[in-house]
């Protein structure tokens, strides 16, 4: 307790973290209270009464929005129109050459690319407020006074309103990024993530303390839910170390390079992009199965909206596993490694430069890939096996999913910058050995 204490002096007397810190909870406070601001044109009374819970795509998006999605809040669409863009982008500078060329121009380039993002943020935004609204019209079919007019001005007035409000999300982010903690994006997908955790929470415990030899249960739950945790947190910073010499180079009386170094290769480097990827995948057949006959269309629904299911687990975990390697394959090049490795006279003991390199790289990867894949899966599934234990729907999605490894990734991501500030100054870190590494200390794929 004394360490802790010492430490929180630490980090309030550095005077830029200090800020940055400050900084971070405006912009967070200001998201929430936008959270519960409605609509113009929405009986927010009649919005909350109908809140029944979203399934399927719709309840990932209410998820990630924090409930602003169900709440028919300005910000109801959240980041993941930008979330969507940036991913098409990312993609883009993969399988397009001038994208290519674009990413390797440096900060032009990447300045380039962002405004690119911006664009397009803003077109999908549009194009989502435009289906949000037909979803308002859905409800307002069964609650007539939930919606004061459904007008053109109505559809026109709350197209722009959403897109302000996912723009002005999108710049709190990049402003979280540029003066706060960094990964603002991120932070505040998992603020909105957090937000439902107290009310899961307590819902669960409810349901647990109404009956005899319940409470027990519960106790056992949270210390599963704790080395589930623990088990993401190694799932995220697992890497395998391949040894790197470099040559030496004498220029002078100077002696450079000679030096033995890392490479470290992440045992999960796609994130958690297999796991939205698998989601959206999924839920195609059902609005497709919404169009056929209503026993095929519900049996279709039913199959693939039960994340309890054996069958919907079967076919998530192959599917999970299957988008794993693609977009591992996507954003990792071990050719291009190869080449960097060689340009700054660094090579693998016992292989040759070149094309020789970026097979055994490839090997490697391929090698760690798949038990990451699997365990990404099994993460994907945990949510399933929860409430098959007995666990309400709401508080299961924190044992596993997507939910739980945006919160972890976050949160490591956070302290390691925090522990930064600390070491740059010379303070003691945030542990007592070793360092706190986040998703940025060996891979790029962020969320």
């Amino acid at each position: 307790m004394k360490k802790l204490i010492q430490t929180l002096k630490n980090i309030w007397s550095i005077e830029e973290l200090r800020g940055k810190i400050l900084f971070t909870l405006m912009m967070i406070a200001i998201y929430r209270v936008g959270s519960h601001i409605a609509l113009p044109g929405i009986n927010p009374n009649e919005i909350a009464a109908k809140g029944d819970g979203n399934s399927g795509i719709l309840g990932l998006i209410d998820a990630f929005s924090g409930g602003s999605f169900s709440n028919a809040s300005i910000f109801a669409l959240g980041i993941m129109p930008y979330i969507s863009a940036s991913i098409f982008m990312q993609l883009m500078t993969v399988l397009v050459p001038s994208f290519q060329k674009m990413q390797k121009e440096g900060e032009s380039g990447r300045k380039k690319i962002n405004q690119y993002t911006r664009y397009l943020t803003v077109a999908v935004t549009v194009l989502q407020a435009s289906a949000y609204v037909g979803y308002l019209n859905s409800l307002a079919k069964n609650s007539p006074g939930m919606i004061y007019s459904s007008s053109y001005p109505f559809w026109l007035s709350t197209t722009i309103v959403l897109t302000a409000g996912t723009m002005f999300v999108m710049w709190m982010g990049e402003k979280i990024t540029d003066k706060g903690l960094g990964n603002g994006t991120s932070l505040i997908i998992m603020i909105g993530i957090v937000a439902r955790l107290p009310q899961n929470f307590l819902q669960e415990l409810s349901a647990k303390s109404t009956r005899n030899g319940q409470i027990l249960i519960f106790i056992v739950e949270i210390a599963i839910l704790i080395a589930i945790v623990m088990g993401c947190i190694m799932l995220i910073q697992g890497v395998r170390k391949v040894p790197v010499n470099y040559a030496k180079q004498i220029v002078g009386n100077r002696q450079f390079g000679g030096a033995r170094q890392f490479l470290p290769l992440k045992v999960n480097s796609a994130g958690v992009m297999p796991i939205i990827f698998a989601q959206a995948i999924i839920f195609i057949p059902t609005i497709i199965g919404n169009f056929g006959s209503s026993s095929q269309g519900g049996g279709i629904m039913r199959l693939l909206t039960d994340h309890s299911n054996v069958w919907y687990m079967l076919i998530y975990s192959i599917v999970v596993i299957g988008f794993t390697f693609l977009y591992t394959a996507l954003i990792f090049n071990p050719k291009q490694i190869a080449d960097n490795l060689k340009q700054n006279n660094g090579f693998i003991p016992g292989v040759k430069p070149g094309q020789p390199t970026a097979d055994y790289i490839g090997a490697i990867m391929d090698k760690i890939t798949f038990p990451g894949a699997i365990m990404l899966a099994f993460v994907g599934i945990l949510p399933g096996i929860a409430q098959r234990m007995g666990v309400t729907q709401q508080f299961s999605t924190f044992f596993g999913g997507t939910s739980l490894l945006i919160m972890v990734g976050v949160i490591l991501d956070t302290l390691q910058q925090i522990e930064t500030q600390l070491l740059m100054r010379q303070y003691d870190g945030l542990m007592k050995s070793g360092r706190i590494q986040g998703r940025q200390t060996s891979s790029a794929v962020q969320m």
